[in-house]
């Protein structure tokens, strides 16, 4: 059950870091990041979710207990 969880996790996190990259790479993005001077945080946000779950993810399959 366990290693299921971490599947769904990594699995999940490289789904958010996946579409956060391509929400940072949007147009909206980029003329948002021209008038703001940082990057979209909805991005930034996905992308940082996503590093955590799938490092969540890759650690519950790796380690067993």
């Amino acid at each position: 059950m366990k290693k299921m969880i971490s599947a769904g996790l990594l699995i999940g996190g490289l789904l958010l870091l996946f579409f956060g990259y391509q929400e940072s790479q949007s147009f909206a993005s980029e003329v948002e990041e021209v008038f703001t001077g940082s990057p979209d945080s909805g991005a930034m946000w996905m992308m940082i979710g996503g590093a955590i779950a799938a490092v969540a993810g890759l650690v519950g399959l790796i380690y067993k207990k």
